[in-house]
Formats: C-alpha cells, structure tokens, sequence
C-alpha cells in the first residue's frame, strides 16, 4: 500500500474526479485525505465527498484549502458544483484547514506518504514556503502541471492552466519542493477519450457512475475527455506507463509576460523529473482495469 495525499481543484474540468475515482478504487492506495484548492473550495470539497460516499469511503478526510491566488494570478468557478447542488452534502468545511491537515499528516509518517497534486499549487506552496523541511519527509510528491517537450500541439512557450493560474505558488512550490514528478500538458494530451466511450465505461461501476453525473456538466461544452490528473495519479503505482526524464523545472512568478511559463532543462542530476511520452494504450487498460473491478 502506498499512502496518498490528494490536493485538487475538483469541479472544473473534470479530469480531477476521473483521478479522485482511480485512486479510490486502486488497491494499493491509502488514500490518507483529500484537500481542495483555489475560488470556492468548499463546494470543491462537497464534490470529493459525493465520489467518495458512491465508493463506500464516507470516513475519507476531506479537509478544503485556500481559495488564492497568492498576490496575483487567475480565479475560476466550480461549474461542476451544479451536478450535486440538491444531493446531501457538508456545506460548512472550514477554509484553509487544509494546510494544517497535510503538515500533520505528512509529519506523522515520514518518508512514507506521497502527496499528488492536480490543480494549481495555493496550498502546496504556502505548505512548503512556511514549512520548507516538510518535502524532504515525502515519500514522492507528483504533480499535473506545465508543459514541458514539443509534441502534440504544446511545447516550450506554452502555457499550462495550473502553473499559470496561481504563478507564485508555482514558483514557491518548485522552489521549495526537492524531489518533483511532473506530468505536462504536452504528455497528458495524448489521453483522450471520447465523451460517448466514456458514458459506456463510467456507467457499469462506481463511483465512475456518479463521476459520469458530474462530467454531463462538462460535456455540455466539451466533446471528450483528457486523462490529465488520472495519468498523474496512475504514474505513482506505474510508473512503467511513462518514459521519464530528469532535470530542473523553472518558472516565472510574475507579474509579467512569462509568468507561469514553466521551463525545462535536463540534467541527470537535476531535483525533477518529468514525462516526456506516455503509452496511452497501456494506460487506458490500466485506468479500466483498476476501476472497473469494483463492478465486476
């Protein structure tokens, strides 16, 4: 069992509840807690806890985190929040218990835990910033963001949603951060499904099947969906399913042109690594295979 703690922006693309399902059903996950980050990160934290009541984990620490962003950066809303507005749910998660929650989690298991996060860095950076020995008590920290190689459309000069949203806490976050496994854009990419083959594979088992009610959110203005969180979160139990690559990751925190523009230079002996092809075939059938046993 690997133990994980899962920071996410839960609610807008809906790639972070395809993630929070696999980790829920993968069986060699201790899901340790799951924390929300960035605008209203309390009904961030109420859709978590809708997939993880479907999945039979009600007992699962949902803590919600920091709206952000850290002195500049971009706000965004939680449209999927619509999908689950009239099910039962906490609407009183306190803000910003989030960072306490993961200090103390991850000081009461050194070098055990691997923190995953899958939306802009708020939390992980001021986590970091105010604590900077708390990285090197991970196990693994992995991250979905940045865009780092040429290919399939992206490439040095291109912008990733979750580096740029919150620049500071990007910069903060690599500064601070030691070891780093990051899953860019120009990777994840390459995982797309389309949204009917993805109606027929959520519906046979949950909580895929209660994710599928919030992605009709997103399916109203998207015509599939890319597997960029759920390949981040697959990455730590297979790390097969990707071709890696060590060096150092830069950014810029702005105010300027380049903020959030993440920048990559390999190194053998850099602090990071970073995926620079993935086999998307291989992991699909390992996404399908993980969730849908619950259903068979």
């Amino acid at each position: 069992m690997i133990p994980v703690l899962f920071d996410t922006d839960i609610g807008n693309d809906i790639d972070d509840a395809v993630a929070l399902a696999y980790l829920l059903r993968q069986p060699e996950c201790e899901l340790l807690g799951v924390t929300t980050a960035t605008g209203d990160v309390v009904q961030r934290a109420a859709l978590v806890e809708v997939i993880c009541r479907a999945a039979g984990y009600a007992d699962i620490p949902i803590h919600a985190g920091v709206a952000g962003p850290l002195l500049h950066g971009r706000e965004q809303g939680v449209a999927q929040y619509a999908a689950i507005e009239n099910t039962p749910h906490r609407k009183d998660y306190p803000v910003g218990a989030a960072l306490p929650f993961l200090s103390e989690t991850i000081r009461s298991r050194p070098g055990e835990i691997v923190l995953l996060a899958t939306g802009p860095l708020t939390n992980i950076g001021l986590l970091f910033a105010s604590d900077p020995k708390l990285p090197a008590l991970l196990k693994g920290f992995y991250w979905m963001g940045g865009v780092y190689t040429a290919g399939n459309g992206h490439g040095p000069g291109a912008k990733e949603w979750n580096a740029l949203l919150d620049p500071v806490a990007t910069a903060l976050t690599l500064r601070w951060g030691g070891p780093l496994t990051a899953v860019g854009l120009d990777v994840t990419t390459k995982c797309q499904l389309p949204a009917l083959e993805c109606r027929e594979r959520f519906a046979k088992s949950e909580p895929l099947a209660t994710v599928l009610r919030q992605a009709e959110v997103w399916f109203t203005h998207a015509p599939q969906i890319t597997f960029h969180d759920p390949l981040a979160a697959a990455l730590i139990f297979e790390p097969s399913l990707c071709t890696l690559q060590s060096g150092t990751i830069s950014t810029e925190p702005g105010p300027s042109v380049g903020e959030g523009l993440t920048r990559w230079t390999p190194d053998a002996g850099g602090p990071h690594q970073i995926a620079i092809d993935v086999d998307a075939d291989a992991f699909f059938e390992h996404y399908f295979s993980i969730t849908a046993a619950a259903g068979e």
